[in-house]
């Protein structure tokens, strides 16, 4: 059986967590002080806590997207949520890396400014907007 890229690839899951730190009163906020870090921290304890192999998360410097954070966006299939609760995290970590679909209410708009929440867990994969 010939390999897909997806069977090269070293995670299943890549999942970046801004935790960008931008001075108080920044016109753009930052993911930080919106309490990124205590829940990226969360959201590794969890992660090991449902088993989840091949599923790594990290910090990461600016997304370029803090106004609408935090932000988190998962690779490989570059979908970006934001989080503000450790139920939004819980709810990312079920409905995307266990169960293979989207936190649909927590996806931010693509690039392009679709918003997404109604799509198909079958049409956002062939869709490529994330």
């Amino acid at each position: 059986m010939a390999e897909t890229p997806k069977d090269n690839l070293y995670y299943r899951a890549h999942v970046f967590c801004c935790t960008n730190q931008r001075p108080d009163g920044h016109a753009r906020g930052s993911c930080a002080a919106k309490g990124s870090v205590k829940l990226r921290d969360y959201m590794k304890v969890r992660a090991k806590e449902l088993g989840l192999d091949g599923v790594r998360i990290n910090s990461a410097g600016c997304l370029d997207r803090c106004e609408q954070g935090p932000a988190i966006v998962i690779y490989p299939e570059g979908v970006w949520y934001s989080a503000t609760t450790r139920e939004d995290i819980d709810e990312i970590l079920q409905k995307h890396l266990v169960d293979g679909g989207r936190a649909r209410n927590l996806l931010m708009p693509t690039s392009s400014g679709r918003d997404c929440s109604d799509v198909s867990d079958k049409d956002c994969e062939n869709c490529g907007g994330c």
